[in-house]
């Protein structure tokens, strides 16, 4: 099988498209597979290395506060359009895949135009600008989470969860005796791989607070914010990490997880069974990550503590509240495994074969 798979930007689209990838791989080993990315963002740095054939394309996003700056937009769009379309041409592939980003945008419309097979795969409950515009051109739509059907042309979507939660169910387990706990219920906090100023600022008052709890807490910090709590009181129940390469394994072992709600880490939480203290960013285009949380805070998965609320009172109330209630955590975490998708990439992969007209 030839494949042009297109996604871009952040983690969110990259590492669903790379589990695409991988599945392909796993199940049709010589498949010839070209990833489409930017020339500035982070796939340029993370596919090359991984051995797949990569070209990046000079192409941005819109600019919603210098309207202006869209002529450069436009330009390096059809500048990008028509070099996908040769790509395509002489890459002649079976089907081109966009998995989120703008970067997807010329790559899927010179796809469209060229009468290719056409996929895309949507993360987030809320679609991004992005795919809403392809989802009249494409053949097929695939979507992470329910809600989503609601923006798209009904006929064309299929459900098939966020390819990165099958690889997730894979990773092993970090025990709570390797990080260094005692077997009590563990909470985790982390805001993304980066951290978050302003949570930041109410985290630095809430660390002295876990004193005395009856569970132990990793707070996950992000390396710009980790030198801020070398002078104030850490309780032994309490790890301080700038970062963590295994979250996932770590997750395995998470009895409580106050985060933020991206597509990615909805992917985690729910191919883990995590229950979860939401915290969505308010800083999100459409504010979608506030709808991702929502979707789990409404199947009993989760609950949503809004940023404006984020403070020492409320989290350690809710915290405390949860812990000490065994069957609605419990309750959350059944809620949660079945929001997952264990077999999400191989749904992926069965859908692009249908619509290459392969079983």
């Amino acid at each position: 099988m030839k494949v042009i798979i297109s996604a871009g930007g952040t983690g969110g689209h990259i590492y669903p498209a790379l589990a695409i990838i991988n599945k392909i791989k796993d199940l049709e080993p010589n498949s010839d597979i070209l990833y489409i990315g930017t020339k500035d963002r982070m796939e340029k740095d993370i596919v090359p290395k991984l051995n797949i054939n990569y070209i990046g394309l000079d192409m941005e996003g819109l600019n919603r506060k210098i309207p202006l700056r869209n002529i450069i937009v436009l330009k390096k769009y059809l500048k990008a359009y028509n070099e996908s379309k040769k790509i395509i041409k002489e890459f002649k592939p079976d089907v081109v895949v966009g998995v989120g980003g703008y970067i997807t945008s010329p790559v899927l419309n010179a796809a469209s135009k060229l009468k290719c097979k056409t996929v895309i795969h949507e993360q987030n409950s809320i679609p991004g600008v992005t795919n809403k515009m392809l989802s009249t051109k494409v053949d097929k739509i695939l979507i992470s989470m329910k809600n989503s059907i609601d923006y798209f042309p009904k006929e064309k979507v299929v459900y098939t969860g966020n390819p990165r939660s099958e690889e997730i169910i894979r990773v092993k387990k970090v025990t709570k005796k390797e990080l260094g706990f005692d077997n009590k219920k563990l909470v985790v906090i982390v805001m993304g791989s980066l951290g978050s100023a302003s949570i930041n600022n109410e985290e630095l008052e809430i660390v002295p607070n876990f004193k005395n709890k009856d569970y132990n807490v990793l707070l996950i910090t992000g390396k710009r914010y980790y030198d801020d709590y070398k002078d104030i009181e850490i309780p032994s129940n309490v790890k301080v990490s700038p970062f963590e390469n295994n979250l996932i394994g770590i997750l395995k072992s998470t009895d409580l997880l106050v985060t933020r709600s991206g597509a990615s880490t909805i992917a985690e939480i729910t191919a883990i069974g995590v229950p979860s203290i939401l915290v969505p960013s308010p800083y999100v285009t459409n504010n979608h990550q506030y709808k991702n949380a929502k979707e789990l805070e409404n199947s009993g998965a989760g609950i949503i503590l809004e940023e404006k609320d984020f403070n020492s009172k409320n989290l350690l109330k809710e915290i405390d509240k949860l812990l000490n209630n065994d069957k609605i955590l419990e309750e959350m975490k059944l809620s949660s495994k079945k929001l997952g998708v264990e077999d999400s990439a191989t749904r992926v992969y069965n859908e692009i074969k249908k619509d290459i007209g392969e079983k």
